[in-house]
């Protein structure tokens, strides 16, 4: 599956459409060019119609939409008409993904052909395994204990079911091991990695609550950027948008976040952050 020749390829994530702010700024969001590729690094909704009808409106707007899940899409709240808890959610939401013409990280890697190509685009379903320790803890459980005291706990610990998996550690061991054969597997041509979380720490260092990081990823993939060629990793989830390089190669943290947030910041980095070629979307 292969890029057109022209265009840009666009990358964006926590679209958080249950927002009547948000979903209008979904229904602006367009391509420059008929060419132009979008990537989405979760968090679009947390009600399945809501991800179907952002998700189906991109699709018909830009030339290709490649979809990672982030830990919204995977509550399963009373709001949402499909209980579908843990995978079977998650694979539900891939075949509503199909159904559009999405991309999701169980269908084969496209490639893009555009400017800055060609690349492998490889939509990554990782999840998290709270090896993110707060500063001054030694292991997850003395981790997970000081957030909660501190009353600082991710809705994931009553909305994200890991079925049927005993624990979300044991999912995300799961899918760390299928992505690392599938990536391992690849030819040697560079990757544009997407994930909803980032695959190193660091980036979370400038959160406001560090022991928030616990919920943003795993040590495990700390060093995939490098063994599997990355030219950029996408992610979001920390709704902090910005750039950082980790080995030389750029992170792009391609948040909108809440009205709240960005009300107060506006969207300095764009709607659209253009991942290649090289530069920055209007």
């Amino acid at each position: 599956m292969n890029g057109a020749t022209g265009g840009r390829l666009l990358a964006t994530s926590d679209l958080h459409v249950s927002y009547p702010e948000n979903r209008a700024i979904v229904e602006d969001l367009r391509p420059e060019s008929a060419d132009d590729w979008l990537l989405v690094a979760g968090d679009v909704g947390e009600v399945v119609a809501d991800v179907e009808w952002a998700l189906g409106l991109l699709s018909s707007r830009f030339a290709k939409v490649v979809w990672v899940p982030g830990n919204h899409e995977l509550w399963t709240s009373n709001r949402d008409t499909v209980q579908l808890r843990g995978e079977h959610r998650y694979h539900h939401l891939v075949e509503v993904c199909r159904g559009l013409g999405v991309i999701t990280p169980e269908d084969p890697y496209p490639v893009w052909t555009g400017d800055g190509g060609p690349v492998t685009i490889a939509p990554l379903f990782l999840l998290y395994d709270y090896s993110f320790l707060p500063p001054g803890t030694s292991d997850t459980e003395e981790g997970l204990r000081v957030a909660y005291q501190k009353g600082v706990v991710c809705n994931d610990e009553y909305l994200l079911h890991p079925d049927p998996y005993p624990s979300r550690q044991a999912w995300c061991e799961a899918r760390i091991a299928a992505t690392e054969k599938r990536l391992a597997e690849l030819d040697d041509m560079p990757t544009v990695l997407v994930n909803h979380y980032p695959l190193v720490r660091e980036p979370t260092d400038v959160l406001y609550y560090p022991e928030f990081a616990q919920w943003c990823g795993t040590t495990s993939t700390k060093d995939w950027h490098v063994r599997f060629r990355a030219d950029t990793v996408v992610y979001g989830h920390l709704h902090i948008p910005r750039t950082t390089h980790h080995d030389g190669v750029p992170f792009e943290e391609v948040s909108i976040g809440y009205p709240r947030e960005w009300g107060k910041r506006g969207h300095p980095r764009g709607l659209l952050r253009q991942i290649l070629p090289r530069g920055t979307a209007k």
